[in-house]
């Protein structure tokens, strides 16, 4: 039997996936990257730099150094990148953080969202990749470049829970090192399961004890009142010390 091709459409929406993916990863080496890079190297590179030129003596005046102000010192930057499938709550919780009012509706993030929240120490960049099943090839390819994971889970979409587990576990083999914070959303659905049946059903319990992994329970409905709400202080608080 002749092997069947693939037809057009699948051909540029495989295309399609790809593009978004390289452009997905190029816009976080740039925006993203920058502050990681800061943080690494301790300074700037010193190749390729000119050298800074000495004022003549006659072209030197004191005045014009009184009347500088001190230049604002740039703060450090902390990456959190923020993982799901679908429909787990990661907008919402980007939202949630910027005070921002909710969205209508259920409307599933093609691409990313990202957020920066100044602390007194740092600022924390937050980036949300998409859920769905053509952008999840893409998410082993942010975890080296951030600080923290947080991976939202639907706690009561049983379902699809085992490929939850899949991914999770993906993830927490490419960074072994890398400080995991499991957020099991929608606790205040009445089909939720349970955190001991989130534990177990995730792999949680065979994870090595020596690894920083976290699972907290949040309930971060579109109609909460930012970080009033208990589980979004608690996680924030968490993302903090971790990031400290």
């Amino acid at each position: 039997m002749a092997p069947r091709q693939l037809s057009p459409l699948v051909l540029a929406l495989g295309g399609a996936a790809a593009v978004l993916g390289s452009v997905l990863f190029i816009l976080w080496k740039t925006y993203f990257g920058r502050g990681r890079e800061r943080r690494w190297d301790g300074g700037e590179a010193w190749w390729g730099a000119e050298p800074a030129r000495l004022p003549e003596w006659d072209e030197w005046d004191p005045e014009d150094e009184e009347d500088e102000e001190p230049a604002l010192e740039e703060l450090e930057q902390r990456e959190v990148l923020v993982l799901g499938l679908d429909g787990s709550g990661k907008s919402t919780f980007l939202r949630v953080l910027a005070g921002k009012p909710p969205l209508e509706g259920h409307i599933p993030t093609w691409g990313f969202n990202s957020v920066r929240l100044p602390t007194k120490d740092f600022e924390v960049d937050l980036l949300e990749i998409g859920g769905s099943q053509n952008l999840r090839f893409y998410w082993k390819e942010f975890v080296n470049e951030v600080d923290v994971l947080v991976f939202m889970v639907d706690s009561a979409d049983r379902l699809r829970l085992p490929w939850a587990r899949q991914e999770l576990h993906k993830l927490l083999d490419k960074d072994p090192d890398l400080p995991v914070v499991v957020v099991a959303n929608k606790q205040d659905v009445s089909e939720a399961m349970s955190m001991v049946e989130l534990q177990q059903e995730l792999g949680l319990q065979a994870v090595n004890s020596q690894r920083e992994v976290f699972l907290l329970a949040a309930s971060i409905a579109p109609a909460g009142s930012g970080f009033e709400n208990p589980g979004t202080v608690h996680i924030w608080k968490l993302l903090l010390e971790l990031l400290s």
